[in-house]
């Protein structure tokens, strides 16, 4: 089993170059500012999943990679090994994920992580694939209101179209946490829809997007899916103090956890980060086979 995970350094003066030049705006700060956190993900893998086999982390150019990653045991995937020529460069998230599934040998059962999840108590591979078919957690929806909404009925609609089923009234949302994919059925889904897929993408997010939600609905229509939440908690620094976020990882009672960036003064940023950090190497002070 395979960890792919994506990461964006919005400090990177060459990838901020990319981003004025393309999208003819500022880089917009709290989507890709860097918490210093990465490396934490990496530790907890290491200590809690250890029957992970590869680690595939996936950037927009080379000067993405930090300096910090022994490159020996990580597999660095670029955007252009993987995405079409025509759709690059892109600073859409749902973009990337339609093309996860083509990294050159990456394994049958894979999980996709954004960098702000971490495992932080031990898990097994039952966890995610019990009995060989994925675990996720499923939410019925009705109203999809704002982009992520309508973005994850859209997947839901493409998925029952890609199986030949209608359109229903709810629409499914998965967990926001990692997810366990089967490489051959993205494969699959994906082929089925291409034209689709690829008529929705873009390099910002639209309301039109698809999102890497479309192959866990296909998996869940198709019969290969359980309907079985992971063992996730989920913090917004919209909503949680960071006190309460430190407290949870002095002693957490969640496999993994999600810590969603939000906006906020630059100077509330740099406290809140010293305490993550700090609470981070508490709980994790050893370096892991990932780091240089």
């Amino acid at each position: 089993m395979d960890i792919v995970i994506t990461y964006v350094d919005g400090r990177d003066p060459a990838w901020q170059q990319d981003y004025e030049r393309t999208m003819n705006v500022p880089v917009m700060v709290k989507r890709y500012r860097d918490w210093d956190t990465l490396r934490f993900l990496f530790r907890g893998i290491e200590r809690h999943m250890p029957f992970i086999r590869n680690v595939w982390l996936v950037v927009s150019r080379d000067s993405q990679v930090p300096a910090w990653i022994d490159r020996s045991q990580v597999h660095v995937v670029l955007h252009e090994e993987i995405i079409p020529a025509e759709y690059l460069p892109t600073f859409n998230s749902t973009t990337i994920e339609m093309f996860l599934h083509r990294i050159p040998g990456l394994s049958e059962q894979f999980l996709y992580f954004n960098d702000d999840m971490y495992p932080v108590m031990d898990m097994t591979p039952e966890d995610f694939y019990p009995g060989g078919k994925t675990a996720m957690g499923f939410a019925r929806c009705l109203f999809a209101r704002g982009m992520y909404k309508r973005q994850t009925r859209n997947s839901d609609w493409l998925a029952r179209e890609a199986l030949g089923l209608k359109p229903g009234l709810f629409f499914r949302r998965p967990q926001h946490t990692c997810s366990p994919m089967l490489r051959s059925f993205s494969e699959e889904a994906f082929g089925r829809v291409a034209p689709q897929i690829l008529s929705r993408l873009s390099r910002a997010r639209t309301m039109e997007n698809c999102n890497q939600y479309f192959f866990l609905d296909y998996l869940l229509y198709s019969g290969r899916a359980v309907s079985r939440r992971l063992s996730n908690k989920h913090f917004s620094l919209a909503a949680a103090s960071i006190g309460r976020i430190c407290s949870f990882l002095e002693q957490p009672n969640r496999r993994l956890v999600c810590i969603n960036d939000v906006h906020m003064k630059e100077s509330v940023f740099q406290q809140a980060r010293e305490r993550l950090l700090a609470a981070f190497s508490h709980h994790f002070p050893e370096p892991s086979r990932f780091e240089r």
